[in-house]
């Protein structure tokens, strides 16, 4: 019964999308605050996002963290629903304010800016996780299930 709905398979659902994000996500947070995969660190991109993009400080400080720390605790599997939550709220972000004017990435150089399909394809993956949380196989698991008391 490969395909039998049970719990585990939810386990390994939500471990999957964890580790997926994660994966993704993490090179876009360590450009942004560690300046690592060619960005510009953290002093230029809130240069970026209060000089060019026009955003509050406070907000662009808040992107940052969402997508540096916020990768680092779905892998570990900790606060996955806050995170995840924090996650679909700025790729929603990205969207009304950037990437509105396309839906397919530009592959071909043919178009003035990139497509929503990424940042949907995150918002899709967060918001699965607001639902199912981190999981049997998430170390917020581990701390914080409720323990059966001794007989």
């Amino acid at each position: 019964m490969l395909f039998k709905s049970s719990s585990a398979n939810s386990d390994y659902g939500s471990l999957f999308l964890r580790l997926i994000l994660a994966t993704v996500l993490f090179p876009h947070g360590a450009q942004k605050l560690l300046g690592w995969f060619n960005g510009f660190g953290f002093e230029g991109t809130m240069q970026y996002f209060t000089g060019q993009v026009g955003l509050p400080w406070i907000i662009g400080f808040t992107v940052i963290i969402i997508e540096f720390f916020g990768p680092l605790a779905l892998v570990l599997g900790l606060g996955v629903r806050i995170w995840a939550a924090g996650i679909t709220a700025v790729m929603t972000g990205i969207i009304v304010t950037t990437f509105h004017d396309y839906f397919f990435m530009d592959w071909f150089g043919s178009q003035k800016l990139e497509g929503m399909e990424f940042f949907l394809l995150a918002i899709g993956i967060a918001v699965s996780l607001v639902f199912t949380g981190g999981g049997r196989y998430s170390l917020g698991h581990l701390l914080f299930r409720k323990r059966q008391p001794a007989l």
